[in-house]
């Protein structure tokens, strides 16, 4: 099988130099593999031939068979198309092809009998069929015989300009068919094709590209979906293993005076068991001799922060350095004064390092982490800057770390020779399916319980006819001692069109709550760190009563005070990020509000979001369902190449054999680390040749 798949797609027939080269840059193919797994994303039914009176708006695609006439040339040059007539014996229908002139002109002959098909659409109160597939019917060769249903494949414009639109792409996948024969072998142990009652790999690949009937497509998918998921969950589990084979990590062995202080004597209220139970998990991490990777996850509000000082006082305890990385100034400075505050009385520095702090500030904050005097430094990627040399890291905290690059978080693991145990947090709820593909390498932890007394916020969807209503439930609030969010989607900061709208709502809420009586502050990330600092500063006070603001409040911002949330153009926003805003307010005991407003003229997608946030205040499901709606790529940040590239399988549609894989992989790996059992030297084959040819399978156990 791998010699043949393995030629280059410019020898299959029907390809050639040209060909090859536009298939390889517009969809990647370069060998018969790569075009052998490029499968059709639908199918439609060939087997009818309908009537031009039968066409209608009720299915998508239709098969004609008729002939075509009145071929005209339409417009000048530049602006050029085609029009003809397909007629059959129950009425006429137009044609239109504004592309690939010069073959229509030449290849269409009027006394010609043809099949066409396509979608129809509707122009000027008449349905017609643009670019509609045609070729010659033939009675003694019909090419509706012998395969109704043909898969539909993704195209471009400059694969159709090669002939390759989804009928080409078909025919070299016929030809591609023929020249492999027997050459596909198969890529899974019999004993999982037996257990799970699995079609072979030649008759999934033969039944997704060319089958018989519809049942034949589902069980072709599900047989190739199996073999995406589970090499994938066998990738994941095996670099778990590897990395923990490999990466020693320093031993926290002792919980010592600060840990015990700090719990005893300053901890501002009782630990919930959802943080107990993390606190034991990571804990149990430090122990180990092996270096610490977990995710912890955590609603808004949840009490991160709180189990993340605690983790670095045990670092401390055994003679190490800690460090908070935070993506934002206005996060690590958040991070800053609440640790700083819960530090108070136990003699211990804690120091912010931003790309706003001064030369004098960096050079002291350097000599102290390299002497080893400064335990503690928070900061944000001006942590990775060469010149930040630790004494000795034991324990890096990155907050919301999907902001971060790749190589951002690597530089950090580089501080010192033996990479500290890492926590890596987010507010941002992960789906399980997510969790268990992108973060997959990471142990995880959840704080799954709000502090006891934490009130629901309540969220509710106005459309702008309601504005006034919205004023007055604000003065309300106001005359209660509230202050109150007024938040506008600045999607770039470089958008003028988002900053003047930001600056217009500034300028609307001045005359709405005019001063002396109220006292309103602007954010936004054009502004200069200072200006930022001075309107915060007085917000936080409760100098102002109103915060207008960009998403630059979106993670970080603690004040419980602030018991409303309005969110202007709410249906601009995703619903991870309409999430974090609402996790902005009920941080206090008073009854909190969210308030999504709209225009009147909402898309399906924006409608459903507002929904879902209405709905409910359970992240975790908010995940599940922008996962739904927007896909893993959007949720991911910085891609883990090639982890989601899935080919067929859905993060979202295949949660369900996603499990069973990956308990699956866990069992064969549990029994067969190495996988040297006779049975499973197919699936060691198969990850060598699919993940890493050099793999060193002695520290895999």
């Amino acid at each position: 099988m791998k010699a043949i798949l393995d030629t280059p797609i410019t020898y299959l027939k029907g390809v050639g130099p040209k060909k090859a080269e536009v298939l390889q840059k517009e969809i990647g193919v370069k060998r018969f593999e790569d075009l052998l797994y490029y499968f059709p994303f639908r199918y439609v039914d060939k087997s009818r031939i309908f009537s031009v009176k039968e066409v209608n708006n009720d299915s998508t695609y239709f098969q004609l068979k008729g002939k075509i006439t009145n071929l005209t040339a339409v417009g000048d040059k530049r602006t050029r198309y085609i029009t003809a007539k397909f007629t059959d014996q129950t009425g006429s229908i137009d044609l239109v092809w504004f592309r690939g002139l010069k073959w229509v002109k030449e290849n269409i002959k009027p006394a010609t009998e043809y099949l066409i098909f396509g979608k129809p659409s509707i122009y000027k109160n008449s349905f017609n069929f643009a670019h509609p597939e045609i070729e010659v019917f033939s009675d003694k060769e019909n090419p509706v015989e012998g395969q109704s249903l043909e898969g539909i494949y993704s195209s471009t414009e400059k694969l159709k300009n090669f002939g390759l639109g989804s009928r080409g792409i078909s025919k070299i996948m016929k030809q591609l068919m023929l020249q492999i024969g027997d050459g596909i072998s198969e890529n899974l142990p019999s004993y999982l094709i037996s257990s799970f009652g699995l079609m072979s790999e030649k008759s999934a690949l033969q039944n997704i590209h060319f089958p018989k009937k519809t049942s034949l497509i589902e069980k072709a998918q599900t047989r190739l979906k199996f073999d995406e998921l589970f090499y994938l969950q066998m990738q994941i589990i095996l670099n778990k293993k590897i990395t923990k084979r490999k990466s020693s990590g320093f031993i926290f062995e002792t919980v010592g005076k600060y840990f015990n202080e700090f719990y005893k004597n300053h901890l501002p209220f009782e630990l919930t068991d959802a943080q107990k139970r993390v606190i034991k998990e990571i804990r149990f991490d430090l122990k180990s001799g092996k270096q610490m990777n977990r995710l912890l996850q955590g609603d808004v509000g949840s009490g991160k922060t709180i189990v993340a000082l605690m983790i670095i006082l045990i670092a401390i305890d055994n003679g190490f350095q800690a460090c908070i990385m935070a993506p934002t100034e206005i996060l690590a400075n958040q991070h800053y004064n609440s640790i700083s505050n819960l530090l108070k009385g136990l003699n211990l520095e804690v120091a912010l390092l931003t790309g706003s702090s001064k030369k004098k500030e960096r050079d002291i904050i350097h000599s102290g982490i390299q002497s080893g005097s400064l335990k503690i430094l928070i900061g944000t990627h001006a942590l990775v800057e060469d010149t930040v040399k630790f004494k000795n890291l034991g324990l890096a905290i990155i907050d919301e770390q999907h902001r971060f690059g790749v190589a951002q978080r690597a530089k950090l693991w580089k501080k010192n020779l033996i990479p500290p145990h890492v926590l890596v947090m987010t507010a941002t709820p992960i789906p399980r399916t997510l969790a268990m593909t992108v973060y997959g390498n990471l142990d995880v932890s959840i704080i799954d319980e709000l502090p006891p007394g934490r009130k629901a916020v309540k969220t509710i969807h106005f459309f702008e006819s309601k504005r006034l209503r919205v004023l007055g439930f604000i003065k309300e609030q106001i005359k209660l001692g509230r202050q109150i969010y007024i938040v506008y989607p600045l999607i770039r900061e470089s958008e003028k069109l988002d900053l003047k709208n930001l600056m217009d709502g500034f300028a609307n809420i001045q005359q709405d709550f005019p001063p002396p009586e109220y006292l309103v502050s602007v954010l936004h990330g054009k502004m200069k760190t200072d200006e930022k600092d001075y309107e915060m500063k007085r917000f936080v006070e409760g100098k102002t009563n109103i915060l207008v603001s960009t998403t630059v409040i979106e993670v970080g911002v603690d004040i419980p005070n602030a018991s409303v949330m309005i969110i202007e153009n709410a249906e601009r926003f995703g619903l991870s990020q309409l999430h974090q805003l609402r996790g902005r307010v009920g941080r206090g005991a008073d009854q909190s509000y969210c308030i999504l407003m709209s225009g009147p003229k909402l898309s399906n997608e924006g409608r459903k979001r507002l929904e879902v946030m209405v709905s409910t205040n359970d992240g975790f499901m908010i995940a599940e369902e922008d996962l739904k709606l927007r896909g893993p790529g959007d949720l991911q940040g910085t891609r883990q190449s090639g982890l989601l590239d899935f080919k067929i399988a859905s993060i979202t549609k295949d949660s369900e054999l996603m499990f069973k894989t990956r308990k699956l992989a866990e069992a064969i790996l549990e029994k067969d680390p190495q996988l040297t059992d006779e049975q499973n030297i197919i699936i060691r084959q198969q990850i060598q040749k699919k993940f890493n040819k050099n793999a060193n399978w002695g520290i895999i156990s």
